[in-house]
């Protein structure tokens, strides 16, 4: 690595940490920035003393919750690390900002029994065609052969995975490795850099097969290299690193590293290898397809909104140069004018003067500006560059203030927690007049709960959300009503005739005139109308009812006092009367499922299914995803509330679905009665 091919000047470059949950990430950020020499002692999670997982919730569960950006300088080239939440929950950070990135590192365990989640990130990678290194974290855990865990780690990736370097064991544990592109051995030294050693003829013998195996991968995209293997002629360093270095700028090879961040063993290495092989900002404005300008554009790809700073918008820029107090653009043209530049150590904000094309920096108060949104200097000439694209809800609960006066503070409350994080989603449901909160996960939720008790002094209170049952008729019935008031001066009359009949499910609410004869005038109709949909908002089992056909067959009316609010009354009356005697049935929302999964859980996936009342409607594999399966399914939107827990429990965390309502179904037994007592006891 470091005899790699330098390059002159090449600028801020951005990487993302991502990886599975306990793998290391934060750990990994700890002993960049000490090692660059920003901290004078490495942080713990667990003790709460790290630069990232600032947050009183990601201190309080150990664990983090956001993305956490901390800049630095290694050896005169600056980074800038964003420390992404390894909870598959709390992905959407990864996801915005895996597309602007100039490359990303992987960290994960050396134990292929934690694969699958691996997966979701190493595919996102690929399906952006971001560059990545893989870095093997807590090495000096592993229990087998590194070769044989990247070949059970293999299927994960599209791409090859290439070993950089091969383990030295001492005693069964590993304690150096071989740097496979320098041909030197080296021995880990704890919090210091690693001793260079020579290499004895078991461990030379073994970096040898591991080296050639490495060139033959390269060579399958060099035909150069590939005729000097079959040659036998030992290829220059340099044109080794110049391989390196090209495969992996066009995401061609996924290099794997080894190491252990909390001895911070081989992030020294890895530092070396992100200085010399990752390409600067120009190969990510190029993967997002920007048009070459003057002007300075950047993109938006986290927000914060901090006690003392206000809204902050974390942005990359990709070319031009950003100045305290521009005025910069939205795609849709609307302004806003950048009150701060500032350059991020997890929560410290460092105020800085201007922002350079690839610099990762915080803009100040831009309050119309969101998460994914790109901006630029010059009015009418900002492009879209690509999101990263946002996460179905799987979780969803009903939130309620104890305070009615403070709903509007809720909803603003909520408003800032989904800026910044946009999978947590708000709706106010008109079936059941609720309010719901929607996100990925039981803890995300929580975590989001406590924000807004933390942050905002809100007392909110959760419940499981409401089913929105709907009811329906199976019986015709005919039904008279009337209405008649004196009370001193004009009276209230109203008379009506009401044939109702149910009608074929999906097919709503019809209404039909059938008066002849004037014996209800035209001008009270519509009040008759009003007067039935009063009533079927709320049928007799306590539920809006529908697919039903109401129709006016006859009446009367008194020419002083017949108004149209009498005929309301009165065709409200006819259906009080009328609809218990229509054997009114219970309907239940079926949802039509999607459901993702790996094929070793697939049969577990459909007795969890079949658990919930589920039908299976059928199989195809998942594409672009080999060892996956999709699983069509239909569910009572009853059984929804923690299907993603249990199908996680299942998929080590990797499983999920996407919904949408199908249809109504009766429902009828003892669920049918329950739901009815638990609605009128509500």
């Amino acid at each position: 690595m470091g005899n790699g091919v330098l390059r002159s000047n090449p600028g801020p470059r951005a990487i993302a940490l991502v990886g599975p949950y306990l793998s290391g990430k934060t750990t990994l950020l700890e002993s960049i920035l000490h090692v660059c020499g920003v901290t004078t002692r490495e942080g713990n999670v667990t003790e709460g003393s790290t630069v990232g997982d600032s947050a009183a919730e990601a201190r309080a569960h150990h664990m983090s919750v956001e993305a956490n950006i901390a800049t630095c300088t290694y050896l005169g080239d600056p980074f800038a690390f964003i420390d992404c939440p390894g909870s598959i929950e709390f992905m959407q950070d990864s996801l915005n900002a895996a597309p602007d990135v100039d490359a990303a590192v992987i960290v994960c365990e050396p134990d292929a029994s934690k694969l699958l989640a691996l997966q979701p990130f190493l595919r996102y990678l690929q399906s952006r065609k971001v560059p990545h290194f893989l870095f093997v974290n807590k090495i000096d855990q592993a229990k087998g052969q590194v070769l044989d865990l990247l070949t059970e780690l293999q299927p994960a990736s599209v791409m090859p995975l290439v070993l950089r370097q091969a383990p030295i064991w001492n005693d069964g544990i590993v304690n150096g490795f071989v740097d496979l592109a320098l041909e030197r051995a080296y021995v880990y030294r704890e919090h210091a850099p690693s001793e260079i050693v020579d290499m004895t003829g078991g461990v030379e013998d073994h970096a040898h097969e591991a080296r050639y195996d490495m060139l033959e991968r390269l060579a399958d995209y060099d035909d150069r290299l590939m005729e000097e293997l079959l040659t036998d002629i030992d290829p220059p360093r340099d044109e080794v690193f110049s391989n390196l270095s090209r495969d992996f700028a066009k995401a061609q090879i996924v290099p794997v590293l080894l190491g252990s961040a909390q001895n911070s063993n081989g992030v020294r290495r890895l530092l070396k290898a992100l200085r010399h092989e990752v390409p600067d900002v120009g190969a990510a404005a190029a993967r997002l397809q920007l048009p070459q300008s003057k002007a300075a554009v950047c993109q938006v790809l986290k927000t914060y909104h901090t006690a003392h700073g206000g809204k902050l918008s974390v942005a990359r820029v990709f070319q031009g140069q950003l100045r305290d107090g521009d005025t910069v653009y939205s795609v849709n043209g609307e302004s806003s004018r950048i009150g701060g530049i500032f350059h991020l150590l997890g929560s410290q904000a460092t105020k800085c003067a201007t922002a350079e094309a690839g610099d990762l920096v915080a803009l100040g108060r831009l309050e119309k500006v969101n998460t994914g949104d790109t901006l630029g200097t010059v009015k009418d000439d900002v492009p879209q560059l690509e999101r990263g694209g946002l996460l179905a809800p799987v979780y969803s609960l009903a939130v309620a203030v104890a305070d009615h006066r403070d709903e509007v503070k809720l909803a603003g409350a909520i408003t800032k927690i989904s800026e910044e994080d946009p999978s947590i989603q708000l709706s106010h449901e008109t079936d059941t007049h609720e309010i719901l909160l929607h996100g990925q996960g039981e803890m995300h939720l929580r975590i989001a709960v406590e924000r807004l008790r933390n942050r905002f002094g809100l007392s909110v209170q959760t419940s499981l959300p409401k089913v929105p049952y709907c009811e329906a008729i199976r019986k015709p019935a005919t039904q008279r009503g009337r209405h008649k008031r004196q009370s001193g001066g004009h009276g209230q009359f109203g008379d009506v005739v009401l044939e109702i009949t149910p009608l074929p499910r999906g097919s709503g609410f019809v209404f039909e005139d059938r008066i002849t004869g004037g014996v209800v005038p035209r001008n009270y109709i519509p009040g008759v109308e009003a007067g039935v949909r009063d009533h079927l908002g709320k049928g007799p089992l306590g539920f809006p009812v529908v697919d039903i056909a109401v129709a006016l067959i006859d009446g009367s009316y008194h020419s002083v006092d017949s108004s149209e609010q009498a005929f309301r009354t009165a065709a409200r009356i006819a259906m009080q009367e009328a609809m218990p005697n229509c054997a009114p049935v219970l309907l239940e929302p079926i949802l039509h499922m999607e459901i993702v999964a790996p094929s070793e859980a697939t049969a577990k996936v459909n007795g969890i299914v079949a658990s919930r009342r589920g039908h299976i409607l059928g199989f195809d594999t998942r594409p672009g995803w080999p060892g996956w399966d999709l699983v069509f399914a239909q569910l009572p939107q009853a059984e929804l509330h923690d299907l993603i827990t249990e199908l996680r429990s299942v998929s080590q965390g990797v499983g999920t679905y996407t919904w949408r309502f199908d249809h109504l179904q009766e429902l009828t037994g003892r669920l049918a009665d329950e739901a009815i007592a638990n609605n009128k006891a509500a």
